[in-house]
């Protein structure tokens, strides 16, 4: 036979294996997770690649112009293998037919089975018999036949698909969930899946019929058309269904409208917008309802008062080049609730961060410039706690570190601006004494503060760290004094004031090994010389308020946890390091220690608007002792605690204690926080909390898993949560309660969510299931 005889053969039993693929490219759709890389004729009519024909006998028939492979036949070609009982090509026809137990696995992996195959030579038109398509990722097609038809048109006749494995013990047992169509057409042109006569099956049951269904294939990412419904459940909004649709306006634009249809409160419409653009992405959401019953809400509630209530939203990340980035994320509401009640996505905080941001990220420096308003969402009807609430317009962070050593060490600088209002003071009367974390006016502040520092090492190994810092203040204010503040308030005006700071930090770690440990014992000492903090508690106090003495702070040159409040005088901190590790996989690590003021005014024993400083161990000459030590078992174990002592009775003034246990079948999380009355500082009754956390493997598909807050004290639970999970390859299920008996926030005291997700279909979804 002629060369171009035998090329010509080689070709056209490549379309044999091109036109398998394309039954697979018109199946594949049924799948979310279908292969993008599906194969076209440009790769299989590759005649460079070589193929490799193996069989029982090859006839040529020149007269006849067919030919034919039988017994065993095998075919590699272009990283395709396929075998058959026999293939034969029919010139003048130009059909390629192949029977007996046909196999074809492709370069990624799908296999494709059929019992007849019988195909044009340009695949435009042929059938299969018996199709049975495996993907990689563990979904299966199967059909009586299957056809390709003129104008880019591919049906197969009585379909079935699903992602579920067969059972091993029973293989003709029906999947968990199944697929059935009496037609599958996938249409080239418009790229798109119809399933005529749909019904989707529950454990071989049929639960569900569409007359039809029509999804987009493979190739298309996006299409318009309605997705999966969700639901909800909660005690005063009832029953929710929600079924969204989705909408593309063009290859940057696309949005999703979801009405929801409440039992008890009537229609709520909410949307979501989404534009593309070269350098970033924004969002617009929207939401509104006019409540059938806002009676059904606790009387005199924001939401019991509210008759129509709507919401909008926006939010956008852009990045202007590689270094800078800004962006924003708004909401405005009718009401203080509307967005928690309802659940709103993206917007259903206790507090919403109304926030606009410019970030610039260096390689030595970092700027940080943003702007906020906070939205208080709680049942209350006044927008008291909104009105207390700061408008920051801006707030700046810059730190900038230099490239290059600066005698011997390194220099950095940190830059701090806020700018503030608040529209009513925020006022507290718990404790002893009054509090006003935030004061009625206009607050400026700009900081900026140098620091150097540079590590010495002894010969003995002692390791000396001198530092060097100041800093400088200018403050305006128009805040007026407090009523009932017993502090030296300055004057509403302007202010300036500074500090500089001299400082020595000494560690001389040593190692001690054994034979089947090491430790490193690490003593360590610092002294900080420096001024009065000037204008101690005469100036409002923003963002220095939550301040905690434990062992994670006590080695901080400036204990204050914002630039409001200053850390002055003399002060000296001493303490111990340790950390050790046994060949049995224990580890072990600890700090103890304590503060000390030397000389000067101490800062944290001075009057302040929010009592800063007050009962936080730092208040004598002599700080309480703090402590931390946790251990790591290797049988998965891991206890931490942290502590600190009364330094005269030694009496415990807070614990905060963590112990976890985690297996292939169990895994636990047991917190202890207990923190004595601090009535100067606002609390006046002891503060006991145990939290928990758990999961358990019931078998391979089973688990269970719960979490709980109780306060000791009160005798009462705070928030509680149980959820049940089934998962196997092809579906998860999930089935969550939560409910916050003690919440006086919340318009929905309780919740019941459920999540079953199939694998490539997609989800449904009723409420939330997380376990708050």
């Amino acid at each position: 036979m002629a060369v171009n005889d035998r090329g010509n053969i080689r070709r056209r039993l490549a379309v044999l294996l091109a036109s398998v693929a394309v039954c697979l490219n018109g199946m594949g759709p049924l799948s979310a997770r279908a292969q993008e890389n599906s194969l076209g004729l440009a790769n299989v009519a590759d005649d460079e690649a070589k193929m490799l024909l193996r069989a029982n006998e090859l006839v040529y028939n020149q007269d006849a112009q067919k030919v034919s492979a039988t017994g065993g036949v095998q075919i590699y070609y272009n990283r395709y293998r396929m075998v058959a009982q026999r293939v034969d090509y029919d010139q003048q026809s130009g059909r390629v037919v192949a029977r007996g137990n046909i196999e074809l696995i492709e370069p990624d992996g799908n296999r494709i089975y059929a019992d007849e195959l019988d195909v044009t030579d340009d695949f435009s038109e042929g059938f299969l018999n018996s199709l049975r398509v495996e993907t990689t990722d563990n979904t299966r097609i199967a059909g009586e036949s299957a056809e390709r038809l003129p104008g880019d048109l591919m049906v197969l006749n009585n379909g079935v698909y699903t992602a579920c494995l067969p059972c091993a013990d029973k293989p003709g047992r029906a999947p968990l969930w199944q697929v059935k169509a009496q037609r599958v057409v996938q249409n080239g042109q418009t790229h798109t899946v119809r399933l005529e006569n749909a019904r989707f099956e529950l454990f071989g049951v049929p639960i569900g019929f569409l007359p039809f269904l029509e999804v987009p294939d493979h190739t298309v990412k996006r299409k318009s058309g309605f997705l999966f419904p969700t639901m909800s459940i909660d005690d005063n909004l009832g029953f929710g269904l929600t079924v969204p649709y989705y909408r593309v306006f063009s290859p940057h634009m696309d949005a999703t409208l979801s009405p929801t249809y409440y039992t008890g409160q009537g229609l709520l419409l909410q949307g979501e917008v989404r534009n593309r653009f070269e350098t970033g992405q924004h969002t617009f959401r929207f939401a509104g309802i006019n409540q059938r019953d806002p009676g059904s809400f606790d009387a005199g509630s924001s939401d019991a008062r509210a008759d129509s209530r709507f919401m909008a939203g926006s939010k956008a990340d852009f990045e202007i080049n590689p270094r800078w980035t800004f962006g924003w994320d708004v909401m405005v509401q009718s009401d203080n609730n509307f967005s928690k009640t309802y659940s709103l996505d993206g917007v259903d905080e206790d507090v919403f961060r109304n926030e606009f941001y410019l970030t610039g990220m260096g390689k030595r420096n970092h700027f940080d410039l943003r702007a906020f308003y906070f939205n208080v969402q709680d049942v209350a009807y006044e927008n008291t706690l909104e009105q207390q609430q700061a408008i920051v317009y801006p707030s700046l962070d810059y730190q900038y570190f230099a490239p290059e050593p600066v005698a011997g060490g390194e220099l950095s600088i940190t830059t701090n601006l806020t700018n503030l209002s608040r529209r009513e003071d925020d006022f507290s009367s718990n404790g002893l004494t009054p509090q006003f974390p935030g004061l009625e006016g206009a607050y400026s502040r700009f900081t900026t503060e140098a620091e150097w520092k540079r590590m010495f090492t002894t010969e003995g190994g002692l390791l000396l760290t001198p530092l060097l810092a100041a800093r400088g203040d200018a403050i305006r204010h128009t805040s007026s004094a407090p009523g009932g503040y017993l502090g030296d308030f300055e004057d509403d005006g302007a202010n300036a004031r500074y500090m500089v700071t001299a400082g020595l930090e000494a560690r001389y770690p040593f190692l001690l090994t054994t034979e089947n440990s090491s430790h490193i014992i690490e003593p360590i000492a610092q002294v900080f010389v420096r001024p009065d903090e000037q204008m101690a508690g005469g100036l409002p106090n923003e963002d220095a308020q939550s301040f905690v003495f434990d062992a994670t702070t006590l080695f901080e040159r400036d204990k204050f946890s914002g630039f409001d409040r200053i850390e002055g005088g003399t002060r000296a901190n001493v303490g111990l390091r340790y950390t050790g590790s046994f060949d049995n996989g224990i580890g072990l690590r600890g700090i103890v220690g304590q503060s000390f003021h030397l000389a000067g005014q101490n800062s944290f024993a001075t009057e302040d608007l929010v009592h800063a400083g007050a009962n936080s161990g730092l208040e004598t000459d002599t700080s309480d002792y703090v402590g931390m030590a946790g251990i790591d078992l290797p049988i998965g174990i891991t206890l931490q605690a942290g502590a600190r002592f009364d330094e005269e009775t030694f009496d415990l003034q807070r614990t905060d204690a963590t112990i976890s246990y985690s297996s292939a079948r169990f895994s636990t999380t047991l917190s202890y926080t207990q923190i004595e009355a601090q009535p100067e500082y606002g609390s006046i009754v002891d503060t006991e909390l145990v939290e928990s956390a758990s999961g358990i493997r019931i078998n391979e598909n089973w688990s269970l898993g719960g979490s709980a807050v109780w306060d000791l004290n009160e005798q009462e639970v705070i928030r509680r949560g149980l959820a049940i999970t089934y998962a196997d390859e092809c579906t998860i299920f999930t089935l969550a309660y939560n409910d916050e008996p003690a919440s006086s926030t919340n318009a929905n005291d309780w919740s019941i969510g459920a999540r079953i997700t199939f694998r490539t279909l997609g989800d449904i979804d009723i409420g939330s299931t997380s376990l708050e």
